[in-house]
């Protein structure tokens, strides 16, 4: 069963960070993060990406590049996540989807079946287990690192990363990761859910 009584994160007391402050802060915190697991909830269904070349080429109607450079991908992912096993640090994402799948969606899902077959840990679910609490707007995304941080990810109008916010108090911090931990239980895998709702699709059409 999941909990829906859920602390609000506006006004909350956290730190603002902008975009490469966010980035040297998780990578210093997930570091010393032995024994403990990150847990992910990505809620949006489009996202820009300009610093990834996979996504680049998607956006430009490449698509057969695209799948290709995702694929290259897969000796740098296993070696992360060869290290990561080696420090009993485990990756959980939910991925929340509607559907029809949206272009960059469609993208998104492919990456995310490389990083699954590498060994993160990945569910999709369906918006419908979260529509309670989003009468006042979608659920933010949220990364939390060993119990100890919970980042809210900010992005700009276009889908552009733009920072995050970051939260320390465990009041805050552990209803949100144990929301997280329980919509996993409730989702489905991503290979499987791949096979069926993702495979079969044409390739996708860039948004304008």
């Amino acid at each position: 069963m999941l909990s829906l009584d859920l602390p609000r994160l506006d006004g909350a007391p956290g730190e603002r960070l902008s975009r490469d402050s966010y980035r040297a802060d998780f990578q210093q915190r997930m570091q010393a993060i032995d024994g403990r697991d990150s847990w992910k909830l990505e809620r949006r269904q489009h996202f820009q990406e300009p610093g990834t070349e996979s996504w680049k080429a998607f956006s430009r109607g490449d698509w057969a590049g695209a799948l290709e450079l995702i694929e290259k991908r897969r000796d740098e992912l296993l070696a992360f996540m060869g290290e990561a096993a080696k420090r009993d640090f485990s990756l959980y994402r939910v991925r929340v989807v509607a559907e029809p799948i949206t272009p960059y969606l469609q993208w998104e899902l492919h990456m995310l079946r490389l990083r699954a077959e590498c060994g993160e840990r990945i569910r999709v679910v369906g918006p419908e287990l979260i529509r309670e609490l989003e009468e006042d707007g979608p659920l933010p995304e949220l990364v939390s690192l060993g119990g100890r941080t919970l980042y809210r990810v900010i992005y700009d109008s276009r889908g552009i990363s733009d920072g995050a916010v970051r939260f320390a108090d465990p009041d805050v911090l552990k209803p949100w990761e144990e929301f997280i931990k329980g919509l996993y239980g409730e989702g489905e895998e991503m290979s499987s859910y791949f096979e069926r709702e993702v495979a079969p699709l044409p390739p996708p059409t860039p948004a304008e």
